[in-house]
């Protein structure tokens, strides 16, 4: 597959009480030892997605799934051209990821990895 599914993230108001959730219901090993307190899903495999739960910068609750790509930039012109909006721009987190963020046209928000 050119584009895989390759993150997950699940957030909402408190980011403790889902890592609590999760860990307790699918016994995923959360680490959150990093200076965001983000909860880092350790998914065991080289053909598992990776993921993340944790707080929402807004308090609503999500999941998104994030699509690796070669070029954000481009997609996120071939998304809009298509219905879609950006919800966060071309991102770099410095050591971390380069990232955006979408809507499809039915307001669904998918994320972008390169």
């Amino acid at each position: 597959m050119e584009n895989p599914v390759v993150w997950f993230d699940i957030v909402g108001k408190d980011g403790e009480a889902l890592k609590k959730f999760y860990g307790d219901v699918f016994k995923w090993e959360i680490n959150s030892d990093n200076p965001m307190n983000y909860g880092m899903v350790n998914t065991e495999g080289k053909d598992k997605i990776g993921g993340g739960i944790g707080s929402s910068p807004n308090g609503k609750p999500m999941a998104i799934f994030y699509i690796a790509v070669k070029d954000i930039k481009e997609h996120l012109k071939i998304i809009e051209s298509k219905g879609g909006k950006v919800i966060m721009p071309f991102t770099v987190i410095p050591d971390m990821v380069t990232m955006a963020m979408f809507s499809d046209p039915e307001g669904n928000i998918i994320g972008l990895v390169e």
